[in-house]
């Protein structure tokens, strides 16, 4: 990558699904000082940029041009004439009805130092998540992709209805949800059969994606009749009957279903990457953040004073690493640890144990303190001996009481703290005051004590009253039973993987529910 300053980068953001971003858009962005970004572009992209960037957004939607394309080409100069790193991006690729080669030229001509990195252009990613080949050597060796909205200030269209509809192959055509019916006529007109097969994709390659098929002279029907408004791509073609074999995009398990993720940025990534492979449109809105304590002296008496505990407990993933965080910076070897025994909570948090090679002795299948304590005992008596309990600043104070009736002596020492989190560069929590969400997942109680004090969660089921809630266990629907809500499910086992399967299991339930409920 340049490392001089003062250059733009016009850099395609692909067609919407955030896995088909380049490795080299996200070199160059992670990198950026200045992102200008338009309203197609998947805001979960903004995370790659560094937090002090500064944020532009371009608009560029029909009717929605939150700058003019002539201010915005001076905008680029001139921030890349400051000797800032400009990263513009753009939905799909910059060339390909983009305005990049506007861009480029202003640039160009303004001298200032540029480069173009290329993105999945929606004409082949939206019709190949919808099950449709752009091409296919039993139907066609070519296709064309043609704008359905052209430059309004032209005082005549530029394209030739007549050579489109004479040249054979797969017509794909963008921005033309509003002139469809229009555009099918001159097709028709100039010679294309009328029942020449014909798909529209709105939202393609995102969870959102919605598909209509019918034919060239009825596909302006079908689409009104099932909303389809932009952004959208529309395929004509003898390729369109593939979608019947080839749609694998659309029958994933979890497909269509909107789900707010609350865990924290650092612990959702698992979470979050096992509900997209399903399918699911994914809102990740953590509501806390991981925080040192207020108090560390307790924490650190804890550290310098190891070889006196017999056992040490940890309650969570978050907890492993913020305690780690602070030890090796105490000590630079493990083996400081003595030969203490260590409980977890769960497998989540004896996996984060295992990577730094420490067996986990005790560990419950299922996480209540009665669990947890019943565990230790299993592998000896504790009464008289000295337990170290890693936890959250606030934290259910149920274990330690249990751990302390069964003689254990108990030093109850918070490693980190939780605190709310009201960032936003992705739009989610914008998109879930808008839209609503079919389920809310919780993984802890704080989770759900910081969602509350962000939303009002009572107040936003009153508003979207289909939304469903799914728990991670008992601990996290107590939080709830505080708010006097119930979870629609809790997770068994109590565990990530467990969440994952009670979704799926629901999901289904519902869809047989739908499916056999009669119609009026």
């Amino acid at each position: 990558m340049q490392t001089n300053k003062g250059i733009v980068y016009l850099v395609g953001a692909g067609p919407g699904d955030a896995g088909l971003f380049t490795l080299r858009g996200a070199e160059v962005l992670s990198h950026a000082e200045v992102v200008v970004y338009d309203a197609l572009v998947n805001l979960e992209l903004l995370r790659l940029a560094p937090r002090d960037a500064e944020y532009i957004y371009g608009g560029k939607r029909a009717r929605d041009h939150a700058i003019p394309q002539e201010d915005l080409n001076q905008l680029l100069v001139e921030r890349a004439r400051q000797g800032k790193v400009v990263v513009r991006l753009k939905g799909g690729d910059p060339y390909v009805f983009g305005r990049g080669g506007e861009e480029a030229e202003e640039l160009a001509a303004a001298g200032v130092p540029f480069e173009v990195v290329p993105g999945i252009s929606s004409t082949i990613a939206a019709p190949a998540y919808a099950g449709i080949p752009v091409t296919h050597r039993d139907f066609c060796s070519s296709y064309q992709v043609i704008t359905g909205h052209e430059d309004p200030t032209k005082p005549e269209t530029s394209l030739d209805w007549g050579a489109v509809a004479r040249t054979p192959g797969t017509k794909v055509i963008l921005m033309g949800v509003e002139r469809i019916g229009h555009i099918a006529r001159e097709l028709v007109q100039n010679g294309m059969a009328a029942e020449t097969p014909a798909a529209m994709i709105r939202w393609g390659t995102t969870s959102r994606q919605q598909t209509v098929v019918a034919t060239l002279s009825t596909l302006a029907d079908a689409a009104a009749t099932a909303g389809l408004t932009a952004p959208a791509v529309t395929v004509i073609g003898g390729v369109v009957t593939l979608r019947n074999r080839l749609n694998w995009f659309e029958f994933r398990p979890l497909f269509r279903q909107r789900i707010v993720v609350t865990r924290t940025r650092e612990q959702a990534s698992t979470l979050v990457h096992h509900l997209k492979e399903r399918g699911a449109d994914v809102l990740e809105i953590p509501t806390i953040k991981i925080s040192p304590p207020s108090e560390i002296h307790p924490l650190i008496d804890a550290i310098t004073g190891l070889t006196e505990y017999n056992w040490i407990v940890f309650t969570s993933p978050n907890g492993v690493t913020a305690f780690f965080d602070y030890f090796f910076k105490a000590f630079d070897d493990i083996r400081s640890l003595g030969f203490i025994r260590f409980a977890a909570v769960g497998p989540a948090t004896a996996a984060k144990l295992k990577e730094l090679h420490i067996r986990v002795d005790a560990m419950p299948t299922e996480y209540v303190a009665a669990k947890v304590c019943k565990a230790i005992t299993q592998v000896e008596n504790i009464e008289n001996l000295r337990v170290l309990c890693l936890r959250a600043e606030v934290a259910n104070p149920e274990l330690v009481r249990q751990l302390e009736e069964m003689g254990g002596i108990v030093d109850d020492v918070a490693c980190y703290k939780t605190e709310p989190e009201t960032e936003d560069r992705s739009g989610a929590a914008a998109r879930l005051m808008d839209e609503g969400a079919d389920w809310l997942t919780f993984s802890s109680a704080s989770t759900v004590e910081n969602f509350h004090a962000r939303f009002d969660l009572p107040a936003l089921l009153r508003k979207f009253p289909v939304t469903r809630i799914l728990t991670i266990g008992p601990e996290t629907s107590k939080a709830l039973a505080a708010l006097g809500l119930e979870p629609t499910a809790e997770a068994k086992p109590h565990t990530i993987d467990g969440m994952m399967a009670t979704l799926e299991k629901e999901v289904r339930k519902a869809a047989k529910a739908a499916s056999a409920t009669p119609r009026l």
